[in-house]
């Protein structure tokens, strides 16, 4: 090509309006997303394609919480001060270091403080050890069959611990685009090379390199080409057909030998030649076979905001993954932390934003259990000489995700359902701008929660034991004064849970009380624990005699892990856990799970997605796979 022609900029559009053009031009080509398998060691920072689900729990045995002796709890009850029991090795008690396992006939751990020892045979207690005390149950931070991480989720180091620790070797993950990156100009030379009057080092598409790789794709680089228009059209053609996109860098301005445009339009077209931006003005953006072709700007600030714009939400397209701007905030803590004065505390936080104030909610504090790493937001520092925080206190969160995200979360805190987990893969699925955060504290919790302005959601299932009719009464009995609505939701199966095979016979309800029947409960406050208690009343027993009544977990998942193990004979639970850990399941009753929410949310975005998902037929189609739930009146709404 000869000639000093100069090109002239076809548009001056702004940078929202012309990345809506062009993306919405890619979706066709973009939606062609495709997966492929790695190991878990080697996923670090690629982006899941279907849900990762535990297959072993963490622990898988049950473990020593602590340094101490293992014992058989009943032979400890007699022990007080003023009586102290003697016992002795290896038929009263073993030596367990932290991580040991615990095993039958023992059931709980004295640390070894506590523990006065009389001889090489002997020790003495002055306090009864209660059963399970000290003893990390099965499943106590991952439960086997529970989800890890949602799909189109970027894989962080935390994730792939927890997924290793529940047994996942190998993840199905979006293959990461080719982007291909071409350096322009005759005054440019590689580093390392001797530099002259008039060359320049070329340092942007190093600098591209890294932001691909950080932004999720694999750049392919090609050597500098000269401002040749043949060279760089044979360039370009092969750039394209090696890769998901190109980047060509510099050439995109309006002087004579600028041929990106230029090219651009001959093998394809340009969709946009000058944005309202500066630095970046002369960026182009073009469609080459269908391909998304940028070229940026050669001065490095104008080329970093160009990528930043235009490259960055492409590349996080192809991964299906949101691109959020950065921000910061202050929290409102929804409970109180308490802290010891010896150390500095790192507490784990679930973040959600709930009207107009952004809720803090503790996480397990457990050193062990890691899920609550995976699940956080922020972290909260509780400085050493410190006793802690109180409910309501403003406090400063250490991000470890994106306000947007957070602003994004709907906030669920009640009662704990495998559906929920469902819910959660299905809305970031939808729409992966969207998530679902969701915190097990039982029904009644999640009255409270609505209560105290901390939540948008609360899963319910409590029944009025005077009118037999489930969740209504609650509602207007413990919210009065706010506008609510009942959003009807499940009717699952409630029974009790057994060990395959039911090898200890139990056939009723009535046989939890047998002196041979260890129990496992859910917490207080939990609508299965209403109806738990509800039940032993009305069938005249006594819960002094159901062994193992106040040993409490916080999901349905916790309790089949704890059938499942053998740490228990019987639970209450629903059938779908039941399934999940293939236990038998003794069926009770049906009831209603339902979703409490405030009537000026139901209008929020994030809300209608839920309700959309609710009432789908994926959802549907998964809780058939889980089985124990019907959907008569999925999504009718009640005012109350």
């Amino acid at each position: 090509m000869s000639g000093m022609v100069r090109n002239i900029y076809l548009s001056n559009m702004e940078v929202e309006n012309a990345l809506a053009l062009f993306t919405d031009r890619l979706k066709s080509n973009i939606a062609r997303w495709e997966e492929e398998e790695t190991t878990t060691i080697d996923s670090l920072g690629r982006v899941t394609s279907k849900a990762i689900f535990a297959l072993v729990s963490s622990p898988n045995y049950n473990a020593s919480a602590m340094d101490g002796i293992a014992v058989k709890a009943k032979t400890t009850f007699a022990a007080s001060e003023v009586n102290p029991v003697r016992l002795k090795k290896d038929i009263d008690f073993i030596y367990v270091d932290t991580g040991d396992p615990i095993l039958d006939p023992f059931d709980a751990v004295i640390m070894i403080e506590d523990v006065v020892v009389i001889d090489d045979s002997v020790v003495e207690i002055i306090k009864a050890a209660a059963p399970w005390q000290d003893i990390r149950p099965i499943g106590e931070d991952i439960v086997a069959n529970e989800m890890i991480i949602p799909s189109n989720h970027m894989i962080r180091p935390v994730d792939m611990a927890a997924m290793l620790a529940g047994g996942v070797n190998s993840v199905k993950v979006y293959k990461k685009p080719k982007v291909g990156l071409i350096p322009t100009g005759t005054e440019i030379i590689e580093p390392g090379e001797p530099l002259s009057l008039g060359s320049i080092i070329e340092s942007n598409s190093r600098m591209f390199e890294g932001l691909v790789k950080e932004y999720g794709g694999q750049s392919n680089r090609t050597k500098p080409i000269p401002d040749d228009y043949q060279l760089l059209k044979s360039g370009m053609l092969e750039a394209v057909n090696q890769n998901d996109m190109v980047i060509i860098n510099a050439g995109s301005s309006a002087g004579s030998e600028d041929y990106t445009v230029k090219l651009i339009a001959e093998l394809g077209e340009v969709l946009v030649h000058g944005i309202a931006t500066k630095p970046g003005k002369p960026a182009i953006l073009g469609i080459i076979q269908g391909k998304p072709v940028i070229g940026i700007p050669g001065y490095p600030v104008s080329a970093y905001f160009v990528f930043e714009n235009f490259v960055k939400p492409v590349i996080k397209s192809f991964i299906k993954q949101p691109t959020f701007s950065r921000d910061t905030v202050e929290a409102v803590l929804s409970k109180r932390v308490v802290s010891s004065l010896k150390h500095r505390e790192y507490v784990r936080i679930k973040l959600g934003m709930v009207d107009d104030k952004l809720i803090a909610t503790p996480l397990s504090r457990g050193a062990g259990a890691t899920m609550s790493l995976v699940r956080a937001d922020g972290i909260l520092v509780i400085p050493q000489n410190s006793e802690g925080a109180e409910g309501g206190e403003a406090v400063q969160v250490e991000l470890l995700k994106n306000i947007s995200e957070i602003r994004s979360t709907v906030v669920s805190i009640g009662s704990h359902d495998i559906a929920m987990d469902i819910m959660a893969n299905l809305i970031h699925q939808k729409d992966s701008a969207y998530s679902l955060s969701s915190a097990h504290v039982g029904s009644m919790g999640g009255i409270m929660a609505l209560r105290r302005g901390e939540t948008h959601i609360a899963p319910i299932h409590l029944l009025d034991e005077a009118s037999g009719i489930y969740n209504l009464n609650y509602l207007e009995r413990y919210l009065p004064n706010k506008k609510m609505a009942l959003i009807k939701g499940l009717k699952r199966i409630q029974g009790i849970m057994v060990k395959k095979g039911n090898p200890k016979n139990i056939k009723s309800f009535e046989d939890l009380v047998r002196d041979d029947i260890q129990f496992v409960n859910r917490q207080k406050g939990a609508g299965t624990r209403i109806l738990m208690d509800y039940l032993v009343v009305q069938k005249g027993l006594s819960v002094e005699k159901i062994s193992g009544y106040e040993r409490e977990m916080t999901t349905h998942m916790a309790v089949a892990a704890a059938v499942d193990s053998g740490s228990a004979d019987a639970g209450l639970g629903v059938l779908s856990a039941a399934k999940a850990m293939d236990l038998d399941f003794i069926p009770i009753g049906e009831e209603d799970y339902d979703f409490a929410v405030p009537v000026s949310y139901l209008k929020l975005p994030m809300i209608e997605l839920f309700l959309s998902i609710l009432k789908s037929e994926e959802f549907a189609k998964e809780l058939e796979v889980l089985g124990g739930y019907s959907l008569e009146s999925v999504g009718e709404i009640v005012y109350i």
